[in-house]
């Protein structure tokens, strides 16, 4: 699930992530944040600046691979903060 809220300014996007306990272990829900870090740090070129965006990872993620998890985000973050 993505929030995306659109600022005036021109700085570069910042990024937040959510992973509650429901998605897992700590040690989980740390992978999974670091994916989404990775997936995120790629797309920052092809994000609007000003942006700010908060993922929110769901229990499902847990169970996704890497290529999946970021085919995802990537959708997401095309059809809400591309340039």
């Amino acid at each position: 699930m993505t929030y995306v809220g659109i600022s005036a300014e021109t700085d570069s996007p910042r990024f937040g992530f959510i992973v509650s306990r429901q998605v897992g272990s700590a040690v989980t829900r740390n992978t999974i944040r670091r994916r989404l870090k990775a997936v995120c740090a790629e797309a920052l070129p092809s994000v609007r600046g000003g942006a700010s965006i908060v993922i929110r990872a769901l229990p499902s993620a847990a169970t996704v691979d890497y290529s999946t998890l970021r085919a995802e985000v990537v959708r997401c973050l095309e059809r809400k903060a591309s340039v």
